[in-house]
């Protein structure tokens, strides 16, 4: 007994011994409400993160091998703790400047890493900061966790579709599975951000941030209650393949997902927490976690709208030429422009030749021509272009291809490129965008990035404005009927996006329908799409959406035919000084309010839920407003294209109804 006793006693003062050895160190959010707790020792890093004394994030693991050496086990020493209380001007973006307001703390563990925490009012984020002098490291794998204390409903967006069957090679387009954390599926990565519904009300949202030359973190199902990091290998070998052959499909990857050198931060790991779910519209998470912008002079620089030829398949009727990628059908795209003081248009995919930008052009569209033509009325032209075939066949070689695509455009008066199929975030494809911009930059090109989410570059190159990586309208053109009405739940989609994916970054969603269906009269069709939900759903997207580049998608000749909708939409800026969000619940409706100078853009949305809301106006200026507002009309039940326009007075204070039909919306510009 006594033996037994003293191994007992033995092992407790073992464990007692080595708990000592652990450092736990905690870091307040500027208001006191949002606490992150950092514990390092013999067994690793761990951080967790609460919320008014409720635990958000329990204990979940940070690590980081490189050179085949773990490089976390070891107690980490303070080596700077700051606040930092600042406000920096934005380009661009739902706000002409953000507060940043936090405090940080940077513990140094095994030479040469260390990691950074950081506790904002709404949100906890740390990055892994190396220090690796010249000498190249190879980075073997990233342990990410975040445990959460129940199996809390989560939205989901998992990858599908992937190009040419390889895991890591795909758009980043997805509708989201609402299910639990208990019912995800243990073989499926998911793309960030992921939201979780917690108790209370409350919402946190998973996402990376700052991600440059650098993998994106990817999560899948955990043990118990726990989301995991994934990052995609580095690509050794690839082949051009996927979708229409626009890819390069990588055919092997390397036992490491990064090569780094030098003093290089990883990305942000964070966690935005909100208390309501309109808070989560208002989180400039993105925007604080981004690289700084890095280009000196930004006035060349114009975001705008666009009329896009792809979505309504270049169809124009009443005119006495065949319609289709041809230079008379890009000329009434121009007109249309410039009659509407659209900034831009885009030719799409077919202008040049499917595996060159500068040899074997369409010779039905004549580009030199074209540019002149919008010159004179005012109207710039930008070109679509597969990411390969702006980059070349070795995506690590140097940039030379894609500066001398990008000065011969440029020099030829050509405004900026949509470049598509990157369909990955490996490290390859990260540096690559990098470059690409900066190229772009240098010729003073506008950059619409799609197949790549958005995680920061668009705060250090603000030329590019926009991302996909979206379920956008699009997907209407395919959407298969499943008994009596669609199979994806657009609408629903519609009203997640703004408190999931549009915290990382503006989207090119391409919204505009004129053709507006109920649920039992929905279907797809390729060459004339229709829309889910109500015209006026279509018209508010354009305040509720961030976009600095943002689309007209349908025809020229169906906006004529509409024009007092698309008077209304043509006023919508694309850039604000102010943005609030004024009521919304996740998944079922948004009400946003934006300012540009003194005039308000106010936007609502629904599901296929039919409600009412009310709008407090009191952030309106003293003195006598007026609004002019389209709202669902009556028989919008029915006929979703439906809608009633108002104009009348209003005034710091009032309130007031919104009623949004079914699928509906509701929008206004106050004056």
């Amino acid at each position: 007994m006594r033996a037994i006793t003293f191994l007992f006693t033995l092992i407790v003062a073992t464990a007692t011994a080595w708990a000592a050895k652990d450092k736990t160190t905690t870091l307040l959010s500027p208001d006191g409400t949002l606490k992150v707790t950092a514990t390092t020792g013999s067994n690793g890093m761990t951080w967790a993160v609460e919320q008014d004394g409720v635990a958000i994030l329990l204990p979940s693991a940070i690590g980081i091998s490189i050179d085949g050496k773990e490089a976390m086990a070891a107690v980490g020493k303070e080596t700077a703790r700051k606040s930092i209380d600042k406000t920096t001007e934005l380009f661009y973006a739902k706000k002409s400047a953000i507060r940043e307001c936090y405090n940080t703390v940077t513990l140094r563990l095994t030479a040469g890493v260390g990691v950074e925490l950081r506790a904002y009012n709404d949100f906890a984020a740390y990055r892994i900061v190396t220090t690796n002098g010249k000498r190249q490291r190879l980075v073997d794998s990233e342990t990410a966790e975040f445990r959460f204390a129940d199996d809390h409903q989560a939205f989901v967006p998992y990858v599908n579709d992937n190009r040419g069957g390889e895991r890591w090679c795909y758009s980043f387009e997805s509708y989201y599975d609402e299910q639990k954390l208990s019912q995800m599926f243990a073989d499926s990565l998911a793309i960030t951000p992921l939201a979780l519904c917690l108790p209370q009300g409350k919402k946190a949202v998973v996402l990376d941030a700052g991600v440059e030359n650098y993998p994106g973190m990817m999560l899948v199902k955990g043990k118990g209650n726990t989301l995991r990091a994934e990052f995609a290998p580095y690509p050794l070998q690839q082949q051009i393949g996927g979708y229409a052959r626009l890819n390069l499909v990588p055919t092997e990857r390397a036992n490491y997902i990064a090569r780094i050198t030098g003093n290089q931060p990883l990305p942000w790991r964070a966690v935005v927490v909100s208390r309501n779910d309109k808070d989560i519209m208002n989180c400039d998470v993105a925007q604080l976690l981004a690289p700084e912008c890095r280009i000196s002079d930004t006035s060349w620089i114009k975001p705008g709208k666009v009329a896009w030829d792809w979505w309504n398949n270049t169809n124009i009727t009443g005119v006495d030429f065949k319609s289709g990628m041809n230079t008379p059908t890009y000329k009434y795209y121009i007109d249309f422009a410039s009659k509407n003081k659209l900034e831009y248009i885009i030719i799409d995919e077919g202008w040049s030749s499917s595996e060159s930008l500068t040899e074997e052009l369409n010779p039905e569209i004549d580009i030199p021509a074209l540019i002149d033509y919008g010159k004179q009325r005012g109207v710039g032209i930008i070109l679509w272009s597969s990411w390969r075939n702006l980059i070349g066949s070795n995506p690590d070689g140097d940039i030379a291809q894609t500066d001398a695509i990008m000065k011969r455009y440029a020099d030829m008066g050509i405004k900026g490129f949509k470049v598509d199929f990157f369909d990955r975030d490996d490290q390859q494809v990260t540096a690559s965008a990098y470059r690409i911009a900066e190229s772009a930059a240098r010729h003073h090109l506008l950059l619409d990035y799609h197949g790549l989410k958005p995680a920061g570059i668009n705060r250090a190159y603000p030329n590019i404005l926009y991302f996909e990586g979206v379920k956008g309208l699009e997907n209407s053109k395919w959407e298969p009927r499943v008994g009596d009405g669609p199979l994806h739940n657009q609408p629903r989609y519609d009203v997640s996006i703004p408190y999931i994916r549009m915290l990382t970054g503006p989207m090119d969603y391409t919204p505009g329908a004129m053709e507006n269906a109920r649920r039992d009269n929905f279907f797809g069709n390729n060459d004339h799409p229709m829309s889910q939900g109500t015209r006026v759903h279509q018209m508010a997207m354009y305040a509720t959406f961030e976009a600095p580049l943002q689309m007209l998608a349908d025809s020229p000749t169906k906006y004529e035919r509409e024009q007092e909708c698309t008077d209304f939409i043509a006023l919508i800026p694309t850039e604000y000084d102010e943005t609030i969000a004024l009521d919304g619940k996740l998944g079922e409706y948004s009400l946003l309010a934006r300012r540009k100078g003194d005039t308000w853009y106010i936007a609502a949305l629904t599901d296929w839920t039919p409600r009412t809301l009310s709008l407090d106006l009191s952030f309106l200026n003293e003195g006598t407003h007026e609004a002019t507002i389209f709202a669902d009309g009556v028989n919008a039940e029915k006929e979703a294209t439906d809608y009633k326009r108002t104009v009348q007075e209003v005034k710091k204070g009032d309130n007031l109804t919104i009623k949004l039909a079914s699928g509906g919306g509701w929008a206004a510009i106050i004056k």
